[in-house]
């Protein structure tokens, strides 16, 4: 049975007689992503991150679109920069999705000002002002997350190595966790911001990847960080869900995805250029129509994702519509690499083709939680109606 849910907003629908006229944030993705495609080429050829794509984004004021006006952003609303990460996956894969991450930990507080009344707006203010880019490390810290808080006089230190934290180059904040061995409730995750600039905080080169080369998701190693006490913002129970999961899950998945969708769709495209400078056949046709399918399935997936996302409260049941959706997405476009290549022939191996990059940045697909095993284990249990307070 599905819980009853509200529709809380993502900002503001109508705009303010005195505030600017309202930006074509789609336009200017377009724009700027037809300027990144010849940074992503050398950043996937060199394992190099792509610094002057974010720079641009920065300037562009994309970094602080959805930040509300209110507090000094865009105001660009939830579907538009959905919209504008998968249209800058179409141009430069490792862009996109170097820079959802930043944009989900922009969204995950913005969405808490207008439906928690939460005490976020002097970090959207600060995002305004200063352009900064935070740094998410909650794909691989998930539920149990990882390294150690040890108590001190005043705060805690934090002992960590957090991997896959995608834009670390550029990043000014670090949004992560670690565990704390409470003597009265027992192994208790941190919440917690920590600037890159911070003593005891390195980045390690790790990246070298099959796919998505240039977003810089190398380690970043935290050695006797201090974390004053005040600075804790979230404590909760390890493994177990906890609501600002539901909120991560709800907010973050969908954007994440936008940029893999706009990968497929330009891969979807290459092959089909490439396919028609060949004979042309009916099993090509067929070929390309499975591709087109595929492609559609991806897109209404990720709308439905979007959607959700846009009118729902955090919950189980919005998570479960969310990582179905996320399962749903990944195998769609999976299968429009795969297809991609088939259509495209011979031809789609050799590098200059374009279309053997995007099939590797594809990949990256699989490996965002919930990783499709667990998210049909948590379907099961919400379909079998267990006591999900036990999770």
């Amino acid at each position: 049975m599905l819980e009853q849910q509200t529709a809380p907003t993502i900002q503001p629908a109508n705009q303010p007689a005195n505030q600017p006229a309202k930006i074509d944030w789609l336009s200017l993705a377009e724009s700027l992503g037809n300027q990144f495609a010849t940074s992503e080429i050398e950043a996937d050829e060199s394992d190099l991150f792509v610094a002057d794509n974010i720079a641009r984004l920065k300037a562009s004021g994309l970094v602080a679109a959805g930040v509300p006006l209110e507090l000094g952003g865009g105001g660009a609303s939830y579907s538009d920069l959905c919209a504008v990460l998968q249209i800058l996956g179409g141009y430069s894969s490792s862009t996109a999705l170097a820079f959802s991450m930043h944009t989900h930990q922009v969204m995950i507080p913005t969405w808490r000002w207008h439906n928690q009344n939460a005490p976020v707006d002097g970090l959207l203010r600060r995002v305004a002002a200063e352009q900064l880019i935070m740094l998410s490390s909650g794909g691989s810290d998930w539920l149990q997350s990882a390294g150690t808080a040890l108590k001190v006089e005043g705060g805690f230190r934090i002992n960590a190595r957090k991997r896959f934290a995608s834009g670390a180059p550029i990043a000014n904040l670090l949004m992560t966790s670690a565990v704390y061995e409470d003597p009265e409730l027992g192994s208790t995750v941190l919440h917690f911001a920590v600037p890159m600039t911070a003593e005891g905080v390195a980045i390690e080169s790790t990246w070298q990847a099959m796919g998505m080369r240039g977003t810089g998701s190398h380690d970043v190693v935290l050695c006797d960080v201090f974390v004053p006490d005040a600075a804790i913002a979230l404590r909760r129970e390890q493994g177990k869900w906890h609501f600002i999961f539901h909120l991560i899950s709800m907010v973050a998945i969908p954007l994440i995805y936008s940029a893999y969708v706009g990968v497929a769709e330009a891969a979807r495209n290459r092959a089909v250029q490439l396919a028609m400078k060949h004979h042309s056949d009916e099993h090509l046709c067929y070929m390309v129509g499975g591709l087109d399918n595929e492609l559609l399935a991806a897109k209404l997936a990720l709308q439905h994702m979007i959607s959700t996302a846009e009118v729902s409260q955090p919950g189980f049941e919005t998570t479960n519509q969310i990582m179905t959706g996320r399962t749903l997405v990944a195998k769609a476009i999976l299968n429009v690499a795969d297809l991609a290549m088939e259509v495209a022939g011979g031809s789609a191996i050799y590098r200059k083709s374009g279309l053997e990059k995007l099939f590797r940045d594809v990949q990256g697909a699989r490996y965002h939680p919930l990783r499709e095993e667990a998210q049909r284990k948590l379907s099961g249990q919400l379909a079998l109606q267990w006591d999900m307070s036990l999770l």
